[in-house]
């Protein structure tokens, strides 16, 4: 009975976190927008606001069920390509849309696929996505050219790097740990299989969480930066006047 309590705590406890670090992403968003951004975020419809996030979520949440196994890294680290139609989203609509429509992919994915971590790895990727989404939507609006938006991209990949390792090694593993009643040691052990340099979280996020967003954060940043002004032509239609030709 006590480990059916403990179980339901630690639970409660993964949920309770979840919301509040949702609520808090997405007021930062918010905020940010509304007092640095006002005037640098399109604007668009409710209609069309609504219909754009909605139809890059979906895409989103499809490209999230495509994963694909790295050969540094164990098979609970996948790598998909979900953030790009977020980051496009994000970078015409602004950072509310680029959160709204990364918070919308999960759910997606979780309708099509549902969880095969206990919400552990939905959570992480929102959490890194965002932390993608975030900084790179923010600079990008500051300033709407192609420097710009590499600036914008590299430093979204810098923060999602540090950040992702950070909160896999503080939290993320320990709490999947937990979860699933996987001693810490076993998950590692799935490391070192793959890499024998991988003895401990430290190295396990060194030699596999690091490389694996960086990698992610790479790709991400070059597809969008080559599909943007060709999505934007085809659905946005944006007039072509001199501060168009001058962003992404």
């Amino acid at each position: 009975m006590s480990k059916l309590f403990q179980t339901a705590r630690e639970n409660l406890s993964f949920l309770g976190v979840c919301v509040i670090i949702v609520v808090s992403v997405f007021a930062v968003a918010y905020f940010i927008q509304k007092l640095l951004l006002k005037e640098n975020v399109k604007k668009v419809s409710n209609a069309r606001y609504i219909a754009y996030i909605g139809m890059f979520s979906a895409v989103s949440g499809v490209l999230m069920t495509l994963e694909l196994p790295l050969f540094f890294a164990p098979n609970f680290y996948k790598l998909d390509f979900s953030e790009i139609p977020v980051l496009i989203c994000g970078f015409y609509l602004g950072p509310v849309a680029g959160v709204v429509s990364e918070f919308l992919k999960i759910v997606v994915k979780l309708l099509i696929k549902g969880t095969s971590t206990a919400f552990v790895g939905d959570f992480a990727n929102f959490c890194v996505g965002c932390a993608l989404i975030l900084p790179a939507t923010i600079i990008y609006h500051i300033k709407k050219t192609k420097k710009t938006a590499v600036i914008a991209m590299a430093s979204g990949t810098a923060v999602m790097t540090v950040f992702g390792s950070y909160l896999n090694a503080v939290y993320m593993l320990p709490t999947f740990s937990a979860l699933f009643g996987i001693p810490l040691d076993v998950i590692i052990g799935m490391g070192t299989a793959v890499n024998s340099s991988i003895n401990s979280v430290s190295t396990l996020v060194l030699f596999a969480v690091v490389p694996f967003n960086l990698l992610k954060g790479i790709v991400v940043s070059l597809m969008t930066y080559l599909l943007y002004k060709r999505i934007e032509s085809v659905l946005f239609r944006q007039p072509k006047n001199r501060s168009a030709r001058q962003s992404l």
